[in-house]
């Protein structure tokens, strides 16, 4: 379900992202204007963003045992992290470059043409609006009442939170560049449209790092929420033949698929069949009620191994 929402989100970024970059650089070069080309270069590298997670959603669906015997989805973190360092690199530096190259230009230059861009960015305002109402709705909907920055930096799936700083960015950016555009021709001066670039390459290189904060946590290995991890311990001590759940080790693969590895103290004396038919009963119990816990190791506890039943060896 999340898993296709993500997609949903990124759908609906990428069709409005596309025709906005097209418009954009045709704009910017017609205009002159700095800022106008910052917003081009900003909607070019997030239709290219929004292409990369769809790239990591689809490798991540792929199945090869052999060479990737715990799956390809962590797929997705990676492909996040390269969206994050494309914010930055792409969209911001470019941006910031693009407007203290015109700071420091010589010439005084001319205000750009506004009639068109201002039009181009009231039109693209409306589109990515609705690309940010798509996500935020997603989101909403996936939080599950918690704190909304809670939410947003500590779940394990980077797709909609990536989209929605993409479009939250995108928002602020056609602010910022509309307000500088309508400074540039009202003081006759291209230093407001020069400014517009700078903060906008500020902007996007802030959420960039922020981004690639976040998803290099999920890349390196994040585990499970406390309160899975809780209900999982409970659930395997709830098992008939089990004393204590001794230890328990979570990784996120991706945001759907979650290793376990429980060291666990079994009732003493036990037979082989036994255990392992408490074993089987206790992966089912826990799979059936977090199914992203999909691959659950169990190592008995070594005061069990000593315990052990003779006959059972």
């Amino acid at each position: 379900m999340a898993s296709h929402s993500g997609k949903k989100v990124v759908l609906a970024a990428l069709a409005a992202n596309a025709g906005i970059a097209c418009v954009k650089l045709v704009v910017a070069a017609l205009s002159g204007s700095a800022t106008m080309l910052a917003e081009a270069v900003h909607s070019v590298a997030d239709t290219a963003n929004q292409a990369l997670l769809l790239v990591g959603m689809t490798l991540a669906a792929r199945k090869d045992i052999q060479r990737y015997p715990l799956g390809r989805e962590s797929e997705r973190y990676f492909w996040a992290f390269v969206v994050s360092l494309t914010i930055f690199m792409l969209g911001g530096v470019f941006a910031i470059f693009e407007g203290v190259h015109k700071l420091r230009s010589t010439e005084s230059g001319a205000p750009p043409s506004v009639f068109w861009p201002l039009v181009v960015l009231g039109v693209s305002l409306a589109l990515e609006s609705f690309s940010f109402t798509v996500a935020m709705r997603e989101f909403n909907r996936d939080r599950r009442g918690r704190p909304f920055f809670e939410a947003l930096f500590s779940g394990k799936d980077p797709t909609i939170p990536v989209v929605l700083l993409e479009d939250t960015a995108a928002v602020i950016g056609l602010l910022t560049a509309f307000c500088a555009l309508v400074l540039s021709f009202l003081t006759k001066s291209p230093l407001p449209d020069t400014i517009g670039s700078i903060i906008i390459g500020v902007l996007l290189c802030g959420i960039g790092f922020a981004l690639a904060y976040d998803t290099h946590g999920l890349l390196i290995g994040e585990g499970a929420r406390p309160e899975l991890r809780a209900q999982a311990k409970a659930i395997a001590e709830a098992t008939p033949g089990v004393e204590a759940v001794t230890q328990l080790l979570s990784l996120h693969l991706g945001p759907e698929s979650i290793l376990v590895a429980l060291k666990v103290r079994f009732r003493p004396g036990v037979t082989l069949p036994e255990l392992e038919a408490t074993i089987d009963t206790m992966e089912e119990r826990i799979r059936s009620a977090i199914p992203a816990m999909k691959r659950i190791f169990i190592e008995p506890d070594s005061d069990y191994v000593e315990a052990l039943d003779p006959s059972a060896r």
